[in-house]
């Protein structure tokens, strides 16, 4: 594996793992490029609070750990700081507000919910035709805004009641993303664990609308990082949908 842009630590609350970790765990697997991706920051103007991100007043700490890697591990491999952030329409300026503060590389669209997390639906539960498009125009609008370097688990949304639907759907997304020349993510957490996602007709859809695909690790523990025994499944995976991943990210 040659880069991985997709990395969580220990501070979005459900991962484990130093940003150190992680990163050694990269140069063992002979990785040239690693970017931390924890979930962005957000404090809702609601007062909500999420439960699987770092406060706002640990943004600082994030960056300082990663930026300190980038020193001690130069001459190894090259170390970029991003977010895995939603498009939510109410929190995105402010949520952008505060990550610009402290500087960052590049950002991976994960959208999990609609609407604001605090007001939608959780996209990775089986949902209906209505949730489906939802999903679909948010994840559009926020790759739209042209902040977003690729779009993390595009097939994470869990609607199978109708097939033909389903292709219609998600053939909008695709089409969209290769209009903005966004790669999508083929997730190896989702792979690695047999969840409904990676799904082979979201694939289907992707290799026949000529998408470009990245994968990526989507990593909560160090182990999760360039795993070459499920990175070398998943190549073989792709294979037969014809697909060929790129190794490197362009970023924005």
């Amino acid at each position: 594996m040659y880069s991985n842009y997709h990395t969580h630590t220990y501070l979005c609350r459900h991962a484990s793992g130093t940003p150190k970790q992680y990163a050694e765990q990269a140069i063992k697997n002979r990785l040239k490029i690693l970017g931390f991706s924890d979930h962005n920051p957000c404090r809702f103007k609601n007062g909500f609070v999420s439960g699987y991100r770092m406060d706002t007043y640990e943004t600082e700490t994030y960056v300082n750990e990663i930026k300190e890697l980038r020193v001690t591990y130069s001459n190894k491999i090259k170390i970029l700081i991003g977010y895995e952030a939603e498009y939510y329409p109410d929190e995105f300026s402010s949520m952008l507000k505060n990550i610009e503060k402290y500087g960052y590389d590049y950002l991976i669209l994960g959208q999990h919910f609609t609407n604001n997390e605090y007001d939608g639906y959780y996209v990775g539960m089986p949902c209906n035709e209505e949730i489906l498009k939802q999903y679909v125009n948010q994840t559009i609008e926020g790759m739209k805004t042209g902040l977003f370097s690729y779009l993390a688990h595009p097939d994470l949304v869990n609607y199978r009641d109708n097939s033909e639907v389903y292709k219609r759907e998600m053939s909008r997304l695709c089409e969209a993303a290769l209009l903005l020349n966004i790669p999508l993510e083929f997730n190896l957490l989702g792979f690695k664990e047999h969840r409904h996602y990676p799904y082979g007709e979201f694939w289907k859809i992707a290799a026949d609308a000529g998408n470009s695909v990245i994968i990526g690790c989507d990593a909560h523990t160090a182990e999760d990082v360039g795993n070459p025994d499920i990175y070398n499944s998943a190549l073989r995976l792709l294979d037969k949908y014809g697909i060929k991943p790129i190794k490197e990210l362009k970023i924005l």
